[in-house]
């Protein structure tokens, strides 16, 4: 991946969690929502938008529909802001990477206390 995209990934991230916390109403978005990452295909065509919810597991779903409902309206308003010719239409997909990171910790935190008893 060139420099250009990275920078264009980082750009639409940054201004994709400012308007989902700041702008959306949608009531399918009231918990906490953190875009962990975006892969934007190197024509700019598309970008896979990766999010995590932070509030509960069970609401990703809703969260997933909600996010995709307002995609159009989302790319519009990064079109005003972002100093891009093209702004990729936007696919949202579940990133889990930080509940694994959790299960992971907890399971290593676990085996320091077993240590620490035997």
């Amino acid at each position: 991946m060139n420099r250009r995209i990275r920078r264009i990934n980082e750009l639409l991230r940054q201004e994709m969690s400012r308007l989902i916390q700041v702008d959306l109403r949608d009531p399918r978005l009231r918990c906490v929502i953190s875009i962990t990452r975006v892969d934007t295909a190197p024509d700019l065509k598309v970008a896979k938008v990766y999010f995590s919810v932070l509030t509960s597991p069970e609401k990703k779903e809703e969260v997933l529909q909600g996010l995709t409902a307002a995609a159009g309206y989302l790319r519009r308003e990064m079109g005003d802001v972002l100093p891009l010719r093209y702004i990729p239409s936007l696919t949202f997909v579940p990133d889990d990477s930080l509940e694994l990171s959790e299960v992971i910790s907890r399971a290593m935190n676990q085996m320091k206390t077993d240590e620490k008893a035997s």
